[in-house]
């Protein structure tokens, strides 16, 4: 009974470990049933990893759309900037999937209105096990101000893409349920 029990443990450590995740923090004065439509921030330097910016554009436009939201190509009420990266060994960037893609003036973050912490620390421990990260933020066209942001990161197995893709999915389907907040 005891070495089962404590088999139990280890695995369920074991799978913790590995589990994806997320940070999700927003501006608790801003009503998002106002919110219809969103478009996607131009990349300002080429992707690098273009199987994954797909499946990451993809999965947020299906997440949204299964919200409601409809994708304009410019103009909608919201500006979606996504960022990320996945980071090898001592903190080095190999590689960056989604680039910084907001041209515009800056927006504005008021943290007296915010709930969650959606930015989170720096990760100052090295791991050699490659993990992802995705930024995902929400900016208000109208106010140029952040009104929704989250994060989710993940180890990803390099030599089993596939996998590694579906975990993306998942990933995002995880990090979008907080969005709209509630």
């Amino acid at each position: 009974m005891r070495s089962s029990v404590w088999i139990c443990l280890v695995l369920a450590s074991t799978t913790a470990a590995f589990a994806q995740k997320t940070t999700v923090g927003y501006d608790k004065s801003v009503n998002f049933s106002h919110y219809k439509t969103y478009s996607w921030a131009e990349p300002t330097t080429p992707i690098s990893r273009p199987l994954l910016y797909v499946t990451v554009v993809d999965a947020i436009d299906s997440e949204l759309k299964d919200k409601g939201l409809q994708r304009l190509d410019h103009g909608g009420d919201l500006i979606l900037v996504a960022t990320g990266g996945i980071e090898f060994g001592i903190n080095a960037a190999a590689g960056t999937p989604i680039v910084n893609t907001y041209a515009g003036q800056p927006p504005s973050i008021d943290a007296t209105m915010w709930t969650g912490a959606a930015f989170g620390t720096a990760n100052l421990t090295a791991t050699y096990v490659p993990q992802g990260t995705l930024r995902v933020q929400l900016v208000d066209r109208g106010a140029n101000k952040i009104v929704w942001t989250g994060t989710v990161k993940d180890k990803y197995d390099l030599e089993n893409k596939r996998k590694s893709l579906d975990r993306v999915g998942k990933g995002i389907t995880k990090l979008l349920k907080q969005f709209p907040p509630k």
